[in-house]
């Protein structure tokens, strides 16, 4: 047998890979010398014809899916094609540009002219904005169904999103279609 730092070192007899171990670790007992040859198997007595069992695969237990919220239980097929409609464009927002900017860039100038400018496509400028404005319409959907929440904390946090569009309004001249701008607070 031989041994180093890390104990002793060769192939299990059970062939099994038990990896990289410290010398602390206890060794199998079935442990075979580095040199040594492996012992075959011993045959079956002849005649007796037993075969060994074909390994099984392991068995995949999976847990049944979770039942589906009463909310989605009681929505009419145009309110769950809605919801599926909302869902894909917060992943791919599908929001046309307006045409004057359609391969533009935004160019921005630091003070000082010895210094780089640094320059943007419009469109991926416009991407992100119309990613801001999904991820608003999220939270403000999610606050507003919190059962957590009172009223007036909803109100409040209503308020605060409300602020966040009016802030992004500037970039409304981004947007081909009206209904896709940002509208803050209305006063009348």
């Amino acid at each position: 047998m031989l041994e180093d730092a890390r104990g002793p070192i060769g192939p299990c007899r059970y062939g099994a890979r038990t990896g990289d171990f410290p010398g602390t670790a206890p060794v199998c007992e079935n442990y075979l010398g580095r040199g040594v040859a492996i012992p075959a198997a011993p045959s079956a007595p002849p005649g007796e014809g037993r075969r060994t069992p074909a390994p099984r695969p392991p068995a995949i237990h999976r847990a049944p899916p979770p039942p589906l919220p009463d909310e989605v239980l009681d929505m009419t097929r145009e309110e769950f094609a809605q919801a599926i409609r909302d869902a894909l464009r917060e992943e791919a927002p599908d929001v046309p540009l307006a045409p004057r900017w359609e391969g533009g860039t935004l160019v921005v100038k630091p003070r000082d002219p010895a210094l780089q400018s640094k320059e943007l496509p419009v469109d991926a400028l416009f991407h992100k904005v119309v990613m801001v404005r999904d991820r608003l319409r999220v939270l403000e959907q999610k606050v507003n169904a919190h059962s957590n929440l009172s009223d007036a904390e909803k109100v409040e946090m209503q308020g605060y999103v409300t602020k966040c569009y009016g802030s992004l309004t500037s970039f409304n001249i981004l947007f081909r279609d009206e209904r896709d701008k940002f509208v803050g607070e209305k006063t009348g």
